[in-house]
């Protein structure tokens, strides 16, 4: 435990009863679930949409960008703090929307520099957030949906299943608060990267998601570059080949996990649904029509059921028509589940495999494993001590 820094006690196993009563005394000043919003988060707009708004309004459009500049560069988090903005259409303002942002209830640091937190949204719901810090930048991993309906079988994220997706500007408030949290550590660095690969799945949050990646890579908003913004599927079909017509230079992330459909309709149902057969010719039509776009196969090593010299050279065989190129993550272990990670030896045999074969191949650095850093982990581990 001293490696890690835990800033609320009941993100623990071990939490007595009386700090059991203590989190639900403090839960009750959050928004029960199931609450309502009645007015739109200012957050939700990007910027053309902001400015339709203050025209039908009555406004200029170059109060959208006045707007923008407060939410993104000053960071306010009320509209009195608009002190250019005067105090009638401040009034206005909110009655028209809120400027509400997901309240950090638990944040876990690891000893590598990873940052978890869990959020509590308007309604109750939580969800995770991680960020990771890569020599390149620091990187934000986004949920996208409250619960996962997909059931991969290795997955922390599917122990508690979905009951809504994420607007956008819930999605834009996790970068927000991690970015402003990073800034509070190390004033000389900044949010540089986004991975929508959190709980959820993106493509079944599908506009949502865009209107996020758009906001962020706005340059009145983060201005996060559209090559450092990454959107993950498990493989639904829809949603590639419409992201592959956005005429976005965001990349794409495909959790594969599997060389072949025997393997991978054990631990991804969603392999009935669109089998590899599938998948792959909507890879390459992917590639094709958003102009050439690289893409990233998401491959965790789970040990003795995928992690074989002969499943790297099926995997090979697999992606070799297409333009991609395999990361290797070594698996996180969730306790609710049975998979153990590869040891290391099988890990480089897999990637030198795979090399030999012309594929491209990294091993993704393991992050926050001494704070259940993979997806879900965190959440289902709070739900269980509070019940």
């Amino acid at each position: 435990m001293a490696e890690v820094e835990k800033r609320n006690i009941i993100a623990s196993e071990e939490a007595t009863e009386e700090e059991k009563t203590s989190y639900l005394l403090h839960k009750q000043v959050f928004p029960k679930i199931g609450a309502k919003q009645d007015k739109p988060s200012i957050y939700d707009y990007k910027l053309e949409d902001l400015e339709q708004k203050m025209v039908e309004m009555g406004q200029k459009k170059f109060r959208a960008r006045q707007l923008y500049k407060w939410l993104y560069e000053k960071r306010v988090h009320s509209f009195d703090e608009m002190t250019d903005v005067s105090k009638d259409f401040r009034e206005v303002l909110k009655q028209t929307f809120n400027i509400y942002r997901p309240k950090v209830i638990i944040e876990e640091d690891s000893k590598d520099g990873t940052v978890k937190t869990l959020s509590r949204l308007f309604d109750g719901s939580d969800i995770e957030t991680v960020l990771m810090r890569y020599e390149y930048g620091d990187s934000v991993c986004v949920t996208s949906e409250v619960g996962c309906n997909m059931g991969c079988e290795f997955c922390a994220s599917g122990l508690i299943k979905k009951s809504r997706g994420l607007t956008a500007g819930e999605m834009v408030a996790q970068v927000l608060n991690m970015d402003e949290a990073l800034r509070a550590k190390d004033p000389t660095s900044h949010v540089t990267h986004i991975v929508v690969m959190g709980i959820g799945e993106p493509m079944d949050n599908y506009q949502n998601v865009m209107d996020f990646v758009k906001i962020m890579n706005s340059p009145y908003a983060l201005a996060i570059g559209a090559r450092h913004i990454t959107v993950s599927t498990c493989g639904v079909i829809p949603g590639i080949l419409k992201f592959g017509k956005e005429g976005l230079q965001v990349n794409l992330a495909i959790s594969l996990h599997a060389p072949n459909n025997e393997i991978r309709q054990k631990i991804m149902p969603i392999n009935r649904a669109f089998p590899l057969k599938k998948l792959i010719p909507a890879i390459q039509q992917y590639t094709k029509d958003s102009g050439g776009r690289l893409v990233t196969y998401e491959y965790i090593l789970l040990k003795g059921i995928n992690d074989s010299p002969e499943c790297a050279l099926e995997l090979a065989n697999l992606i070799k028509p297409t333009f991609g190129f395999v990361n290797l993550i070594p698996y996180n272990p969730v306790k609710e589940k049975p998979y153990e990670r590869s040891d290391w030896q099988t890990v480089k045999t897999f990637q030198t495999i795979l090399m030999r074969h012309g594929i491209k191949t990294t091993v993704r650095k393991e992050f926050g494993t001494d704070i259940d850093a993979a997806c879900g982990q965190l959440r289902a581990r709070h739900e269980k001590v509070i019940k």
